[in-house]
């Protein structure tokens, strides 16, 4: 126990040693409480780092430090509503309160963030004398507060149908993508706009280390290269359960080995004393055959699995690695065995069938099979 305590505080040290004392110093900042967490690749200026963040990612707070604002180059300024890391995603608002207004000018280039998914929104300029009286009665219609005046009303749509009846009627302002929350709309009467937009972005790619628990940020004596920190481990480490394991089997395979030779001696000086005893007939006794581990092509050829989302599996209750009792998670790469189905983490069930060419679960030998690798 004591030097599995010492082999993870070594492992400790040369884990921290990496951190960089810049990263150290970037902790996560709000401009007020209930107002979105901010931490790389977004950083607020003049309270965090330039290091603490990526290029276009800049933050500021208002004035009154009430409200979190991102500045777009060609659109002004927005208030962030929130942001989720893990997806790569920030939900953004007009501080006046009028979000289809900067709609009609909002253009995303010089800036890092794009819709994820977009639709066409129509706006028309309607008179109040138009005949729209049974729309509004049935509230099928409902016009932009902000954008409309006593004599007209301003309305959004990506409604195919209500465009066509529009149309007739109310003078088209133009056509306009909105990044919105879904890639679907049903189709009603009215489409409206939503209260916020939402944007993603590609670069720098922290989804998957935010999924895993991690952090990211700029690798140390390096100006643009990032890497994923403080990962947590679940459990003790594949790598460090071998090394514990060749530890402790090698010294105790070692010892046992002693001991028998020991015994062995002393039976051999207990019968010289008592003199030669009756020889027995001898017989061969049959020698065990040695099951060989699998060659490196023949592993390869067996299928592989990549786990999505959903982390389907031939099997539904294949849900943990039998060899290191590890929970699969999406983006693992996983490989089955094709006699019996049984999968396992590629590189634990590599490793295994080095050594012992039968399924760890139901000692079945397996034989080769090529299969592609395919996403599940």
């Amino acid at each position: 126990m004591n030097i599995l305590k010492v082999l993870f505080f070594f492992m400790t040290v040369l884990a921290s040693s990496s951190y960089s004392s810049s990263q150290a110093a970037c902790v996560k900042s709000v401009c007020a409480i209930h107002e979105p967490e901010i931490r790389f690749p977004f950083r607020i200026r003049r309270r965090q780092a330039e290091t603490c963040g990526y290029p276009g990612f800049d933050i500021s707070c208002d004035k009154y430090n009430s409200q979190t604002i991102l500045n777009l180059p060609y659109s002004g300024q927005f208030t962030v509503q929130g942001i989720d890391y893990a997806s790569q995603e920030i939900w953004i608002n007009d501080p006046n309160s009028c979000l289809a207004n900067r709609i009609l000018s909002l253009n995303l280039s010089g800036s890092p963030f794009y819709g994820g998914f977009n639709r066409d929104f129509a706006f028309f300029n309607c008179s109040s004398s138009s005949n729209l009286s049974n729309y509004f009665d049935y509230g099928r219609l409902n016009p932009i507060g902000c954008l409309s005046g006593p004599t007209f009303f301003v309305f959004a749509t990506a409604s195919l149908r209500v465009t066509e009846f529009l149309s007739p009627k109310c003078e088209l302002i133009g056509t306009f993508p909105v990044p919105i929350d879904w890639p679907f709309y049903e189709e009603v009467l009215s489409s409206e706009l939503s209260d916020h937009l939402r944007l993603t972005w590609d670069v720098p790619s922290c989804g998957r280390c935010e999924y895993r628990g991690g952090r990211c940020g700029f690798k140390a004596n390096s100006t643009r290269e990032i890497v994923c920190y403080n990962v947590p481990e679940r459990g003790i480490p594949r790598t460090a359960r071998y090394a514990v394991a060749v530890g402790i089997g090698v010294p105790a395979i070692l010892c046992f080995v002693g001991l028998l030779c020991c015994v062995c001696g002393r039976v051999k000086s207990l019968a010289l004393r008592r003199g030669p005893i009756a020889e027995f007939n001898p017989t061969v006794a049959p020698q065990p055959t040695l099951v060989m581990g699998l060659d490196g092509p023949t592993l390869e050829s067996y299928p592989k699995i990549v786990l999505g989302e959903s982390r389907r599996l031939p099997k539904p209750d294949d849900n943990t690695c039998p060899i290191c009792l590890s929970e699969y998670r999406p983006k693992e790469t996983l490989k089955s065995i094709p006699e019996c189905q049984h999968c396992f983490h590629s590189d634990c069930i590599d490793e295994w069938l080095r050594l012992n060419a039968s399924c760890p679960i139901c000692r079945n030998s397996p034989y080769e099979q090529s299969s592609p690798e395919y996403n599940v």
